[in-house]
């Protein structure tokens, strides 16, 4: 009797998670586990706001798929996706093609641009480890342009942010807190650069206290950046972004952080989605596929509290996996009962820059260094689920 094939899609939080787990609760008699990934490395999302604003380095963001996945047990893949098969249970690599008997889409999520003019021509919007190494030295390349000018270009201190959500906010916090570094570096005043951030929505942070909202406004503020709120873009050009009703900002750098959606690829593969997005059955398979799991950011889940989507977060992403593992786990040895998944939200924390945050951890608030201090926690509890004490030792973040 052959075994059944389990195709993971994607090395994100949630297809390390379903790997790492499947090869611990799974017999080698038991199934084939195969991964496939367009990188032989995983990398922290959510440490990407670093890298691109040039307070870490890469290489930090990322680890190699092999120091915690076992090959011995699961099959690695290098290659990219391209269509699912849903009925002949293929997947369609750029290299080959795959075939199933249960599927995990784990394949992370996209840039949304609402349709924005100019966005994918002249905005940074690729949160990946190449993309953040990208803004970076763009950023420094700038700088560095600046005092070689006879006639200064207008524009070329000046830094938008596209979007006041998480990334948006992180992302201006650890730019923010670099400027005067840069400014001191490259012999330029302080007062040449221009930060903005420019959200469509009636708030920043949406979803966060008011009060955590305006700690985080007025500091980020007090470093220099300038906030246009209820203020849509109507387009990104060459020269800098067009909002509101026809203002234009001259800015040669624009960095896109206005939201995601799921993959372009659950769309080609035929699926009923939503902006690349599947809304799943409570055990994480998708409808009409009893097997195919969907997690981490191509799946859609609807707090049932506010009917609202829960948001996209590696921490969702993470308890989806395990939940799918142990649904795998069950599938494969023929019977039991199907968990149903339904998120733990633990806590939110986004980082500010330098020693700053702000969080909600239950009913508590956390400000400045507590919340920073809870945010490298919650960082490090991840490398911890993922690969022990070593991982974390190795890649972890110091407390203090």
């Amino acid at each position: 009797m052959n075994k059944p094939h389990i195709v993971i899609l994607g090395a994100g939080y949630g297809g390390m998670i379903t790997a790492t787990r499947l090869q611990k609760k799974m017999g080698d008699n038991e199934a084939k586990i195969t991964l496939v990934n367009k990188h032989d490395y995983h990398y922290q999302t959510t440490w990407l706001h670093e890298p691109a604003a040039g307070t870490m380095q890469p290489e930090r963001t990322r680890m190699p798929i092999d120091s915690v996945v076992d090959f011995r047990k699961v099959n690695f893949v290098q290659d990219e996706v391209v269509e699912i098969k849903t009925e002949e249970k293929k997947v369609l690599l750029k290299d080959g093609e795959l075939e199933f008997d249960y599927l995990v889409v784990g394949l992370g999520a996209e840039a949304e641009t609402f349709g924005v003019p100019g966005v994918k021509e002249h905005a940074y919007s690729k949160w990946t480890v190449n993309g953040a190494r990208q803004i970076k030295d763009h950023i420094d390349n700038c700088f560095a342009k600046y005092n070689n000018q006879v006639e200064k270009e207008e524009g070329l201190l000046t830094f938008v942010v596209a979007g006041a959500g998480f990334t948006g906010i992180e992302f201006i916090g650890e730019l923010s807190e670099r400027v005067p570094e840069l400014c001191k570096q490259y012999d330029i005043a302080r007062d040449k650069v221009k930060l903005y951030v420019v959200e469509a929505a009636p708030t920043a942070l949406p979803g966060f206290d008011p009060e955590l909202v305006e700690y985080a406004m007025n500091l980020l503020e007090s470093r220099g950046v300038e906030f246009k709120i209820n203020t849509p873009i109507k387009e990104v050009t060459a020269s800098g972004v067009v909002v509101g009703e026809g203002e234009e900002i001259k800015a040669s750098t624009v960095v896109w952080a206005t939201g995601v959606r799921g993959s372009s690829i659950i769309e080609r593969s035929g699926f009923d989605n939503m902006r690349g997005r599947i809304k799943v059955e409570p055990d994480l398979r998708a409808p009409g596929h009893d097997n195919i799991f969907i997690i981490g950011d191509c799946a859609l889940i609807i707090n049932e509290e506010i009917n609202r989507p829960y948001p996209p977060t590696a921490q969702i992403a993470m308890q989806m996996a395990d939940v799918c593992a142990s649904n795998l786990q069950s599938l494969v040895n023929g019977g039991g009962q199907l968990k149903t998944f339904k998120p733990d939200i633990k806590g939110t924390v986004a980082s500010l820059g330098g020693k700053e945050a702000i969080g909600a951890v239950g009913s508590r608030k956390l400000y400045g260094a507590t919340a920073n201090f809870m945010k490298k926690m919650i960082d490090n509890r991840y490398l911890f689920t993922l690969g022990g004490v070593g991982l974390t030792l190795k890649k972890g973040k110091k407390p203090f």
